[in-house]
């Protein structure tokens, strides 16, 4: 999306305590005058202190009052004039329209959404972004809808990083979506801080908060991570073993304890892996004959 030429610019803007003291002494001068006028029937007397009156009301159209994190917009006669950004009472052309447009931090849900990976599994995927407004003139002007612009296009990008990566990635060193999560949240800010940057708005940060196989393929999908944490599990077991019947047996040749032959060394090795891999202890068989 192409970026809006408009872009925040102050605005000008007085002091509304000064004003509403020249406001304040317009009124109570007109006022007395109309008293007066009436009390001594002068009729130049009591016009001015209705123009004086009209003044002072017209004026005070003008004084804004500017809430921290709730910047205004200025806008006179349909053109853009700036942004107050400096809380307190301010004062402008009392003709302008002043909209308040909130810089203060916001959250946002997106709804759990239903879709294919990119190995075309059924996934269920929600995330949560920070965000606020840095640029009033495009967040009122740019877009007709800020919440719902960024509501839209948050949920556009959790869909195509969902699109764009596998739920788990079988192959080592493939970025899955979920044993890559800070690579995933890190490109799901990016993506969605460059959507919705005509709108000026900053993305703080983005998270998943849920991910999981779509309830029809759970069962499944269950016992093939059961069934790889098992794999995984035996091979390092029967690592271990072999590693330990290696030592064992290069023991026995170095110390000399005992002098086994081809035959009986494969025995032996076949025994110690059947131990130590074996699911059940082992049940010792002593041998009281001779070895051979």
């Amino acid at each position: 999306m192409t970026t809006p030429a408009l872009t925040e610019q102050p605005a000008r803007a007085v002091s509304g305590w000064a004003m509403t003291a020249v406001v304040a002494v317009l009124a109570a001068t007109g006022i007395g005058l109309i008293v007066v006028a009436a009390v001594s029937s002068v009729q130049p007397g009591e016009v001015a202190g209705v123009v004086l009156v009209v003044m002072g009301c017209f004026l005070a159209r003008g004084l804004t009052p500017v809430a921290p994190g709730q910047p205004r917009v200025v806008q006179l006669y349909g053109r853009y004039v700036g942004t107050i950004r400096t809380p307190g009472l301010q004062w402008v052309n009392p003709l302008a329209r002043r909209v308040a447009v909130s810089t203060r931090i916001r959250n946002h849900a997106t709804k759990t959404s239903k879709v294919n990976d990119a190995d075309g599994n059924p996934i269920l995927i929600a995330a949560v972004l920070v965000w606020r407004v840095e640029d009033t003139a495009r967040a009122w002007f740019g877009v007709d809808s800020l919440d719902s612009f960024v509501a839209t296009q948050a949920e556009t990008a959790v869909r195509h990083i969902a699109l764009s990566y596998p739920y788990d990635g079988p192959l080592d060193g493939q970025i899955s979506l979920r044993q890559n999560a800070e690579e995933i949240t890190a490109e799901l800010a990016a993506e969605i801080a460059a959507r919705v940057r005509p709108a000026g708005v900053a993305i703080l940060e983005a998270r998943l908060t849920q991910l999981s196989y779509a309830p029809e393929i759970a069962g499944t999908m269950l016992r093939r991570q059961q069934a790889s944490a098992v794999v995984a599990a035996r091979a390092q077991i029967v690592d271990g073993a072999v590693g330990m019947v290696e030592w064992a047996l290069a023991r026995l040749a170095v110390d000399g304890v005992i002098e086994l032959d081809d035959e009986r060394r494969a025995a032996m090795a076949s025994n110690l892996l059947t131990v130590l891999c074996s699911e059940q202890p082992a049940v010792p068989v002593v041998n009281t004959g001779t070895l051979y």
